[in-house]
């Protein structure tokens, strides 16, 4: 069905700008050698980070980083996010690597960023992989046609903030997509501000190019995947598969929703990533 589509110009040549969001070790923590970069989802940017993460886990004594990429947040490439693809996002994750020290780092991917996650190990080395919310094997259709039937308002909420921008989200609609019940008004409306667009041929590749081959990539990195429990994008059979896919192991964190590190209750999200490390003796 799809074999004979072609969009055209797809891969972007030039490489842009990135805003990168950083957090050094807190002063008496015990460093550890190994950094830790964290990459967003779909209609986020590295904001979704800062609130919480980045100064938890540098309180871990990680060297934590959050890039936006190419098109998100404050990184260059708005005008051209339509034509950003997985691929490109991948190019952008292997250029923040590369302007680090230490061992291969440890990568945090969030929805979309799992998948971004995925395809980068195919490339390159890393020390551990943790797939938070993961864009299931199979794509976005089956979540897509749950929403349209189960949902239709806040079906229709995403395609306005899709095509027309994010001034028309109604913040207590988006709430039952991406949040648990328990994230207050006022939070709910400052991240509504900062949500955007997303590329139109990111969407399809997770569409049509979802599944990630781990026969690709080096067979010894351990990998995590953690749902949240109340996620109502991804179900646990959905996330299981991306963990059968790549033989990993599979933690669900009760309370949470899909944007597992911005809402309430997120401290549960980050030990879980932290427990599952110190698990794997990585330094």
């Amino acid at each position: 069905m799809f074999a004979d589509f072609h969009w055209p110009n797809w891969e972007q040549t030039s490489d842009p700008a990135l805003q990168i969001l950083a957090s050094q070790p807190s002063t008496g923590a015990a460093a550890r050698q190994t950094p830790i970069v964290f990459i967003h989802g779909a209609f986020m940017g590295a904001w979704s980070w800062q609130p919480n993460f980045l100064d938890y886990f540098a309180g871990q004594g990680f060297h934590a980083i959050a890039p936006s990429l190419r098109g998100h947040g404050d990184s260059e490439g708005f005008d051209r996010l339509d034509s950003a693809s997985i691929n490109d996002y991948v190019n952008d994750l292997s250029t923040v690597v590369g302007q680090l020290e230490g061992p291969p780092p440890i990568l945090v991917g969030h929805s979309m960023g799992a998948l971004v996650v995925q395809r980068y190990m195919e490339r390159a080395s890393v020390s551990a992989a943790v797939l938070m919310a993961p864009v299931p094997p199979h794509g976005l259709m089956p979540s897509t046609l749950r929403m349209m039937i189960g949902d239709p308002l806040l079906y229709l909420q995403f395609g306005m903030m899709q095509f027309f921008g994010a001034g028309t989200v109604d913040s207590s609609v988006a709430q039952r997509a991406v949040f648990s019940e328990s994230t207050a008004q006022e939070d709910l409306e400052d991240y509504a501000e900062l949500v955007q667009r997303e590329s139109q041929r990111a969407l399809w590749d997770m569409n049509v190019h979802a599944r990630g081959r781990p026969r690709l990539t080096r067979g010894d990195i351990p990998v995590h995947v953690i749902a949240g429990a109340e996620d109502a994008l991804f179900n646990a059979r959905e996330t299981k598969a991306v963990a059968d896919l790549w033989d990993a192991t599979w933690e669900e964190v009760p309370g949470l929703a899909h944007a597992m590190m911005i809402e309430p209750g997120w401290e549960r999200s980050a030990q879980a990533i932290v427990d599952w490390l110190d698990s794997r003796a990585i330094p």
